[in-house]
């Protein structure tokens, strides 16, 4: 099973991609099960969150750029509310 990437990327990165025209995801602290149809890259705009997997938990907060790969079953743990970009593919 392919595991989660956090990373920190450049602005200039993140605007080749095409990141700031993403639609925005909100949510707020909260715990809930999600699976991963597909791919799903996303960039960080507030919050604070943990993600449990099988391999262990993967946090991630304000400009980290995260890539779930499809197929994946995890546990999400939002500490403080979130607000992403994102997008699926």
């Amino acid at each position: 099973m392919a595991k989660i990437e956090v990373s920190r990327l450049s602005r200039e990165a993140l605007e080749k991609m095409g990141v700031f025209g993403w639609p925005v995801w909100e949510k707020a602290a909260s715990e809930f099960p999600w699976h991963y149809d597909e791919k799903e890259s996303c960039y960080i705009l507030e919050g604070m969150v943990e993600v449990k997997t099988k391999e262990g938990v993967t946090g991630f907060t304000e400009g980290d750029f995260v890539v779930f790969p499809a197929g994946l079953d995890c546990e999400w743990k939002i500490i403080r509310d979130v607000r992403k970009h994102y997008k699926f593919g």
